[in-house]
């Protein structure tokens, strides 16, 4: 599927970003891109060009590189686009910086997740499957301040290296472990003050924990050419909703969510929609049936906000031929002897 110039345009213009901004993402984005060319991709953006550079700051920037886990080859220090690629990676290792190159980290950050959502319609427009999942995941990272190898729980308030070490150790690895233990088991392993278990409860409390459930309609008559529609039934377990809980990011920021239907033998991107969860949804994706025979698909539900909560399902249709019409052939011919 081609992506044309309306289209970018209709992108930039709900993001509130630059044209030359969207062109440039268009122009890099690719079939390929992973978490680390995006954070390049973003960084590049007309946003970030007057970011600051101060007087010495490329002795700073330059040391910052060494401790960043994605390497830049020949990096100029004096370039805001380096530097906003810096501090983004600096801001998911969550560094220790000064409070000038913090305030710039929230310059940044500011503008950030409109460039990732801008990313993740030009690849679906470009029906891009596991770059536009990427994109998801980053938007996500961002939020929690967390490179995606880092473990769930450092989402967690008062989760140091330690503590989320010692749940490891007892199999505990992810937001729902903690949230299924018995209170006194759970009191046990953290060993953590009243006022601090306080604020795991609330973030637990917070976190999405959603029944997704999904229906291909008319599944045995599928044809090909014809339409697919897979409607899909969201339900938030608990009724509390309100801002996300992400102490690292300098904004006030709802969650969202995409749904969106691949197929990861060809990587593509057949069918999305993005949408907020109160308590309950029912959302319908539709795309246009396959050549005849069985056909494997997976949807995604993805978090735009909080890690570890996204959920796959996997499933299969068989495609039908089209059903001749012989009553409209005996027509046709009998209007060509006309």
């Amino acid at each position: 599927m081609e992506i044309n110039p309306l289209n970018l345009g209709m992108i930039a213009a709900y993001y509130y970003i630059n044209y030359t901004t969207i062109e440039s993402f268009s122009m890099s984005l690719n079939n390929k891109t992973k978490i680390k060319g995006l954070i390049e991709i973003i960084a590049s953006a007309a946003e970030y060009e007057n970011i600051p550079i101060r007087h010495h700051e490329d002795s700073i920037l330059k040391q910052l590189a060494s401790r960043v886990p994605n390497k830049l080859s020949q990096a100029r220090y004096n370039d805001p686009h380096v530097k906003t690629n810096l501090l983004l990676q600096a801001h998911l290792g969550r560094m220790q910086l000064s409070a000038e190159l913090q305030g710039d980290t929230e310059e940044i950050l500011s503008k950030a997740l409109r460039l990732i959502q801008a990313c993740v319609d030009v690849l679906s427009s470009n029906g891009w499957l596991s770059p536009a999942l990427a994109a998801m995941e980053l938007a996500q990272m961002v939020t929690q301040a967390m490179w995606n190898k880092d473990s769930y729980l450092k989402q967690l308030p008062h989760f140091d290296s330690d503590l989320i070490k010692r749940c490891m150790e007892k199999e505990v690895e992810s937001i729902f472990d903690i949230m299924e233990m018995e209170d006194q088991e759970r009191t046990d392993l953290l060993q953590l003050k009243d006022v601090q278990m306080a604020d795991v409860a609330r973030f637990c409390n917070r976190y999405p924990n959603i029944e997704l459930t999904y229906e291909v309609q008319e599944k045995d008559s599928i044809e090909s050419g014809g339409p697919v529609v897979v409607m899909v039934t969201l339900e938030r377990e608990d009724e509390i909703t309100g801002p996300v809980i992400a102490p690292l990011f300098p904004q006030k920021r709802e969650e969202g969510w995409w749904v969106v239907i691949g197929d990861t033998k060809t990587n593509s991107l057949i069918s999305i929609k993005r949408l907020t969860l109160q308590h309950k949804a029912k959302v319908k994706l539709d795309f246009v049936a396959p050549s005849p025979g069985s056909h494997n698909y997976t949807i995604y539900y993805m978090s735009d906000a909080y890690m570890g909560c996204d959920q796959e399902y996997k499933f299969s249709i068989d495609v039908k031929e089209v059903a001749s019409d012989d009553e409209s052939g005996d027509s046709q011919e009998s209007s060509d002897e006309d």
